[in-house]
């Protein structure tokens, strides 16, 4: 979003008010971003719930005018929400689609484009990272050819591994420390959303949405109850009940909701206490 050379002016400027209206400009490119990244986010959830993208091995998406600029960090949220490779393409009215994609540990995203090269103009990259052309004729074969490759490499049993970065309480978390996480953004890559471990808590509530997709829980720790969310956890609501105690592995988010901030867990994977 906006100029590069407006950082690197914030950064070299030894004039006060030049400073100021620097900071100001590029706290509006960032504001600017997190919008556009959530409205193709949703989008592209949208476009996988409706589809049933979850249930396939890698998750192809394409949407016309999605900003190139932060294209590449909505893939790179796609594949950690649903651990799949995942390609987004934005198509211009001239029947070109260029985006980004991102991979999991185990499946070489580069490698396997190699094989696809008839439906392929150009590409570039890396085992974990890409970037990419396509013509919208080709997108659909595109998206079958890409996926044969996936299931025949034995995508479906690479397991994943969850990094966890602190263990933290309920006690040491609130509104303003969720969103100091902003600091840290954008997230990608070289740079994953900070993972935390809660343990010992009790389940004060569980049950599924979405017709079983997902999972909702409340969770208690003293006297403190933080929400949570699963996404395709939905199974687990009946290996769990109210009272058990658990562990639970997730990063930190506002859920806003009729227009009320609410802290939640986002959850990416859960064990009972030891």
């Amino acid at each position: 979003m906006g100029r590069a050379e407006d950082a690197l002016d914030l950064f070299l400027s030894k004039n006060i008010n030049e400073v100021n209206n620097l900071s100001q400009k590029l706290n509006e490119y960032n504001r600017i971003r997190q919008e556009t990244e959530k409205k193709i986010f949703d989008n592209a959830k949208e476009q996988i719930e409706k589809e049933h993208l979850e249930e396939k091995n890698t998750i192809i998406l394409g949407g016309h005018n999605w900003h190139h600029g932060v294209i590449g960090i909505v893939s790179s949220k796609i594949t950690e929400l649903y651990f799949k490779p995942s390609i987004l393409l934005s198509f211009e009215e001239d029947g070109i689609g260029t985006g980004s994609g991102r991979s999991i540990p185990g499946f070489d995203l580069h490698e396997a484009l190699t094989k696809c090269l008839d439906t392929i103009e150009k590409f570039g990259g890396h085992s974990m990272a890409i970037g990419i052309t396509i013509k919208k004729e080709n997108f659909e074969k595109f998206k079958k050819e890409f996926e044969q490759i996936a299931e025949q490499s034995n995508i479906s049993e690479i397991v994943p591994i969850i990094n966890i970065d602190a263990k933290i309480n309920f006690s040491n978390i609130n509104k303003e420390m969720v969103e100091s996480l902003k600091l840290l953004e954008p997230f990608g890559e070289g740079n994953k959303m900070p993972v935390f471990a809660f343990k010992n808590l009790k389940i004060d509530s569980i049950r599924a949405l979405s017709e079983g997709k997902h999972l909702k829980l409340t969770l208690k720790e003293g006297n403190t109850v933080v929400n949570a969310i699963g996404f395709n956890l939905g199974h687990l609501a009946e290996e769990y009940t109210i009272g058990d105690k658990i562990d639970v592995v997730g990063v930190l988010e506002i859920n806003t909701f009729n227009g009320v901030d609410t802290l939640q867990i986002n959850i990416k994977d859960i064990m009972k206490s030891v």
